[in-house]
C-alpha cells in the first residue's frame, strides 16, 4: 500500500513509518524538521517538509494520498488547533485517515474512568482540539483510535483492538505503549474495522 504518515518524526508516527515499511508498504513521512525522521533510508520512503499551520504546504504534501495516518500530538508551545489544522487537511486530500486520538476525550469521555477524565482535564484548549479533529475524521469516514496512557513498552504479542462498547473503563486496563498503538492503526489500514468509528487499541 501507499501510506502517508502526520508527524512522521514524533514518537508514535516514528513507529507507523518504520512499522509500514517493516510490512512491505510505500510509505510518505511528513514533518516539519525531516532530519528528526531518524527511521534509516529505504527505497520504499521518502521524507517531506509540511507544516499544518501553512495550508498550501501541507495541502500539497498530502495529495494523491491513498490513506493517511496521523501521530499528530500537541508538543508544548505549539499553536491551539494544530490537530484540527491537520485533520482537516488530511480528509480535504481525499484520502481515508486514521486518526490519533486520546481515550476519555468526547465519546470515550461517557465510558472512562474518573481518573482518566481527570487526568485529561488539565489539558484544557487542547481536549476541545482533539473533540474537534477527531469529529472531522469520523465525519468523513475515517477511523479515530484513542488510546489510552502510552508507553515505551514493545508491541503487544496479546494486542487488539475493540470498539468504545467493549472497552474498558481501568485507566491501567487501557495504558498502551506506542508501538502496539501504531501497529493497531495498520491494521486497521491493511483491514479496516472501524470506518467512521472510535477504536480502543489494547495490550490484551
Amino acid at each position: 500500500m501507499h501510506l502517508t504518515v502526520l508527524a512522521a518524526s514524533g514518537s508514535t508516527g516514528l513507529s507507523l513509518t518504520r512499522q509500514a515499511l517493516d510490512r512491505g508498504h510505500i510509505v510518505r513521512a511528513i514533518a516539519r524538521n525531516p532530519d528528526r525522521i531518524t527511521v534509516p533510508d529505504a527505497p520504499g520512503l521518502t521524507k517531506i517538509v509540511a507544516d499544518v499551520f501553512h495550508t498550501d504546504e501541507i495541502d500539497s504534501a498530502l495529495e494523491g494520498s491513498e490513506l493517511v495516518l496521523s501521530g499528530l500530538g500537541v508538543p508544548k508551545g505549539t499553536k491551539p488547533g494544530v490537530l484540527t489544522a491537520g485533520a482537516r487537511s488530511a480528509v480535504a486530500s481525499g484520502a481515508r485517515v486514521i486518526w490519533l486520538g486520546a481515550y476519555g476525550t468526547g465519546p470515550s469521555a461517557a465510558v472512562a474512568s474518573a481518573l482518566n477524565r481527570l487526568v485529561l482535564k488539565g489539558l484544557g484548549a487542547e481536549v476541545a482540539d482533539k473533540v474537534e479533529s477527531d469529529a472531522v475524521v469520523t465525519e468523513a469516514g475515517g477511523t479515530v483510535f484513542h488510546a489510552g496512557p502510552l508507553t515505551n513498552k514493545p508491541i503487544s504479542p496479546n494486542r487488539r483492538t475493540v470498539g468504545l462498547d467493549a472497552s474498558p473503563k481501568s485507566i491501567f486496563r487501557i495504558m498502551v505503549s506506542r508501538d502496539t498503538v501504531a501497529a493497531a492503526m495498520l491494521d486497521e489500514a491493511e483491514n479496516p474495522q472501524f470506518p467512521g468509528r472510535i477504536a480502543v487499541p489494547l495490550t490484551r
